[in-house]
């Protein structure tokens, strides 16, 4: 299927979008991944088709351009000289719009790429939009994009409300298969936000579909997701930023490996190949990152090689590197203590898998517990794409 048989929010915003933007003074969500089918970014866009009518910026973690780390590295509001309008971080001192920052908007445009999986921060920059948006009077336009890892598959258990974080504020799976309008839909009833919520859906996208089969330029949403494949291993491979391993920042394919200066490649490929993991393959691999943990030093492990994304399932594979690394270096291996994205009290493995379990040795089968069928009967009303 061609990119242009494929309109994503943006794409429709002329058409779709007018009859709620019509002489509102509009505020923008976006970053640099924020783009339509020209690869024009969001704002140009909206500032083209709605002349005079853009009053703000927003921007999520990382920044408008992505160029911000992760993990409590804030980024600095701005200003936009080209289109002469503010940016707002919603990723330093608050991360809710204040009232001074809705006090000139009408409506709040978000157009925002998210990745799937529960921990990566968009969705709840969306939700802090939604709930602020609530009490200011502001109406919410979501201009929806694919899930880029695809609608169908479900991973990882759902969160525990006692680990709410701004890296989990809903009891959803770890890879939940929603876009971020559903998401937004979701939101809107499960937590009876009282907001006037506008979705301009996705047309010609098949659910089945990742981002690689679409014909579109993927534009990193941030630094350490170059790729699609980054996208596909993340629900995983997050895991280890509560854990003192590698998962490949500062090297140039970050979260498609796992090591520390203590793991022997060989070994752990041997300990993994007993595993039943389908639809992936691992190659031993040495690495030196230049930055985050482990900077400078040589570190052993493997690399990720997906071989069928339908089977392939990153949560598992994750978990499964994981206690194989356990059970080989337990004196070496090392869960990390907070602060991680706010949360000071609670380990951070806790926060991103969403409960104590993982940390206090779990099998894997228990760990990769969910009721898909549960899930989808729950979101059924908000999923705006057909699935099976």
């Amino acid at each position: 299927m061609s990119g242009d048989a494929i309109q994503f929010g943006i794409d429709r915003l002329a058409d779709s979008g007018s009859s709620w933007l019509q002489d509102a003074r509009i505020g923008l969500l976006m970053n640099r991944a924020s783009i339509d089918s020209r690869l024009r970014l969001s704002c140009d866009v909206v500032a083209d088709v709605f002349p005079g009518q853009l009053k703000a910026l927003f921007t999520p973690q990382h920044g408008l351009w992505g160029d911000a780390q992760a993990n409590m590295i804030e980024t600095n509001h701005g200003w936009h000289d080209e289109l002469s309008v503010p940016i707002y971080s919603l990723y330093s001192e608050t991360r809710r719009p204040t009232d001074k920052m809705l006090a000139d908007i009408d409506c709040l445009v978000v157009d925002l790429q998210d990745v799937g999986t529960r921990v990566y921060t968009y969705i709840w920059t969306l939700l802090e939009c939604m709930r602020a948006c609530a009490d200011a009077g502001v109406a919410i336009v979501v201009l929806d994009r694919p899930n880029p890892i695809g609608g169908e598959i479900v991973e990882g258990p759902l969160l525990d409300e006692g680990y709410f974080s701004f890296v989990g504020g809903a009891t959803i799976p770890m890879r939940h298969g929603l876009t971020i309008g559903e998401m937004a839909g979701l939101f809107q009833s499960e937590f009876s936000i009282k907001v006037d919520l506008h979705v301009v859906p996705v047309v010609g996208w098949d659910v089945r579909q990742t981002f690689a089969e679409i014909d579109r330029h993927f534009i990193p949403p941030s630094p350490n997701l170059p790729t699609v494949l980054s996208a596909l291993v993340y629900p995983g491979q997050v895991l280890l930023e509560g854990a003192n391993l590698s998962e490949g920042r500062g090297t140039t394919t970050p979260f498609e490996m796992i090591g520390a200066p203590f793991v022997v490649p060989e070994r752990l490929l041997d300990q993994i190949s007993q595993q039943e993991l389908p639809g992936v393959r691992f190659l031993p691999v040495n690495f030196r990152p230049t930055f985050d943990k482990w900077a400078g030093e040589l570190c052993g492990g493997v690399s990720i090689h997906v071989t069928d994304v339908g089977q392939f399932r990153s949560y598992r594979t994750t978990i499964a590197l994981i206690q194989a690394i356990q059970k080989l270096w337990p004196a070496d291996f090392a869960w990390l203590p907070p602060p991680y994205e706010y949360e000071i009290r609670k380990p951070p493995i806790d926060i991103i898998s969403g409960d104590r379990h993982l940390r206090e040795g779990a099998s894997i089968d228990e760990l990769c517990q969910v009721d898909c069928q549960a899930w989808r009967v729950r979101t059924e009303e908000f999923q705006l794409y057909p699935r099976e």
